[in-house]
């Protein structure tokens, strides 16, 4: 749900980054943080509470172009992956324009990246949007770990629709932002077709 700020003469559009605990949510954003132009770009903020943390920051990529006069911005947000924090998780879902699974590509987190997907589809539904028809690119991070498991098992498992998907190794940045363009690509895409 972007909201539209006329005085700036801006769009500003929602990325949530979902996923199992400790999958590479957080290292994706930091990762695109540090790599962003600092004034093109907000502050990194960390909402923590004694048990969980969020981050999430705010740019506005310069080579995107406008959307019938108006500049987009994108805000990025992590969820919790644990699923403890499923009410945490639930309301940052709230208001996506776009979404970027992120597997942890480890034989032994299929199960968590399971029931993720399966908890994030339920979350949208919830909120009323399709799962889809939501922008959605999933990233199969942790590529260059010895127990990965092949990308054919994770599209099996976790992409039977076949929405884009890239693998990544977030700690170096490959995929990164790859995943990212191509989320922020399907969004506009959708802004441009006035859904």
């Amino acid at each position: 749900m972007s909201f539209i700020n006329y005085s700036s003469r801006e769009i500003n559009c929602k990325l949530v980054y979902y996923g199992p605990g400790l999958g590479g949510k957080t290292t994706n954003l930091q990762y695109i943080f540090e790599k962003t132009n600092p004034q093109a770009r907000g502050k990194m903020i960390s909402l923590a509470t004694e048990t969980e943390r969020t981050l999430f920051f705010d740019f506005l990529p310069l080579s995107l172009g406008t959307i019938r006069g108006f500049r987009v911005r994108f805000h990025l947000y992590t969820v919790p992956g644990q699923v403890f924090y499923d009410a945490s998780r639930k309301l940052i879902l709230k208001g996506s324009d776009g979404v970027v699974f992120v597997a942890d590509s480890q034989e032994e987190r299929m199960e968590a990246n399971s029931e993720s997907i399966e908890n994030m589809s339920a979350h949208l539904k919830e909120h009323g949007y399709d799962p889809e028809k939501i922008p959605m690119v999933i990233q199969y991070n942790k590529r260059d770990l010895p127990n990965a498991s092949p990308v054919e098992e994770l599209r099996k498992l976790l992409n039977p629709k076949g929405v884009i998907d890239f693998e990544a190794v977030a700690t170096s940045g490959e995929g990164v932002f790859d995943t990212l363009k191509s989320v922020a690509k399907l969004v506009l895409q959708e802004l441009k077709s006035g859904k």
